[in-house]
Parts: C-alpha cells; sequence; structure tokens
C-alpha cells in the first residue's frame, strides 16, 4: 500500500489542477480553500439532504465557496453560526438570525456582512449545533479532509464537543469541485475532523465512518502560538 500523502502534498496538487483545469474562480487557488465553477449547483445539491432539511442550527465556515449555502440558510430561515476570524475574540462565534435580521438577512452571508450585522456571542452561549459545513481543500472517498493549513476548523469543532454543541452523530459536510476529490491516502491526525459528505455540482458522496472524530480539545495537538492567540482556548484550559 502506497504511503497517504502529506497534507502539504495534498493541497499543492489540488490548487494546480485547479488552476490547470480553469475551476478555480477569483482571485485563484492557492493558499486558500478555493472557490469553485458550480459552487451554487453544489449548494443546490446539499438542499436535497435530509441532513440538511432536518437542521435549524447549522456552523457554516466564511469562505466564498460556501457564500451560496450561506445564502440558502438564511433564506431558508436557519440560524447560521461564523466563528470570528481565527477566533481571536472571547465572543468568537457570530450568530446570523434571520427571525432578527430581516431584511438585511442576505446581506449577513458574506463575511463583511456577518462581521457588521452578525450577533457576537461566547461558545457557552450558543445553542447545539445541527449540522456543520466546512471547507476543504482536498477529500478523498473515505472521507478524510484536507483544510487550507490553519487548522481553525478543526480547532473550531474541539471547541464545540468540548463545551456539548455538537453530539458525535451531528453531520459534518463540505461542499467542492469534483478535481478537489484525490483517489490517494490522506494524512489524516487524532484532532483532524473527518467528514460524513462531500458534495459536487455533479453528486453527493456519502462516506463510511472511517476515521475517529476528536472527542474535544485535544492538549497535546494545540500549539503555544494558538493557547495565545485564542481567547477561549486559555478559557477552557484554566490559563491566563
Amino acid at each position: 500500500m502506497s504511503a497517504a500523502l502529506s497534507k502539504a502534498e495534498a493541497r499543492e496538487l489540488v490548487w494546480r489542477a485547479m488552476e490547470m483545469h480553469g475551476v478555480a474562480r477569483f482571485p485563484g487557488s492557492k493558499g486558500r480553500i478555493p472557490n469553485f465553477v458550480g459552487a451554487e449547483r453544489a449548494a443546490l445539491r446539499l438542499q436535497a439532504l435530509p441532513a440538511w432539511r432536518d437542521a435549524r442550527v447549522v456552523k457554516i465556515n466564511p469562505d466564498a465557496a460556501q457564500l451560496p449555502v450561506r445564502r440558502m440558510a438564511l433564506r431558508e430561515g436557519k440560524v447560521v453560526y461564523m466563528a470570528v476570524p481565527r477566533l481571536r475574540e472571547r465572543e468568537c462565534f457570530l450568530e446570523l438570525d434571520p427571525g432578527r435580521l430581516g431584511a438585511k438577512t442576505l446581506q449577513a452571508a458574506s463575511i463583511k456582512g456577518a462581521e457588521s450585522l452578525g450577533r457576537p456571542g461566547t461558545l457557552r452561549a450558543m445553542p447545539p449545533i445541527d449540522l456543520i459545513v466546512c471547507g476543504a481543500v482536498a477529500v478523498n472517498g473515505r472521507g478524510a479532509r484536507v483544510g487550507k493549513g490553519g487548522g481553525f476548523s478543526d480547532l473550531e469543532y474541539a471547541l464545540l464537543a468540548e463545551t456539548g454543541k455538537v453530539r458525535p452523530d451531528v453531520p459534518i459536510v463540505t461542499t467542492r469541485h469534483g478535481v478537489q476529490v484525490l483517489p490517494q491516502s490522506l494524512e489524516m491526525r487524532p484532532h483532524d475532523i473527518p467528514l460524513d459528505f462531500a458534495i459536487t455540482p455533479e453528486g453527493v458522496l456519502q462516506f463510511t465512518r472511517a476515521f475517529p472524530r476528536p472527542p474535544g480539545l485535544l492538549r497535546e495537538a494545540l500549539t503555544t502560538g494558538q493557547i495565545a492567540e485564542v481567547p477561549v482556548l486559555r478559557e477552557l484550559l484554566g490559563e491566563r
């Protein structure tokens, strides 16, 4: 059996492939969760999943690739939570509630709109999350996921699990282009979140759970930089 691709290798492979195939939208793929041609169609395929239809409170990443998903959620009356960039505030999630936002609801789907219209809240004040939509650079057929390298999707999940805001069976999904699906094994670490579904403009991949989810914060996986920069981490770890 061949060795798993490292995260760095998987990112470079996908970023190059997206540019080669012309499926990365402005401003390009490298260094980010890439926006992709067909993101709106992928969102519509997500809409058909029972896990989406049943969800009332959803956590969605702020990247451009998932903007159609955020708009769709808000249009359907779902309450959306977006993390504050780099979790740098104690009130580290923004609540986007269509019942409160009214006519400004769809404006709140963008990053700037969420920052100006979202209601900041602490982790402990959040309700339980019914569904998580995260960004991805690369995925494979076993539900392994590679992000852009910051580790924040994994950390956000760990914080939610640590405080009882997500159950172990809460669905985790992503939308992405077919080019981002790799046949190779991908490196997965104990703190990495696996996927239950990955949706492309052409179809839905559902995964049998092949990797354990982190049960909460894994102290050994945290860097001193993360602890220093993320107030809620210091609070949960009892550090100043």
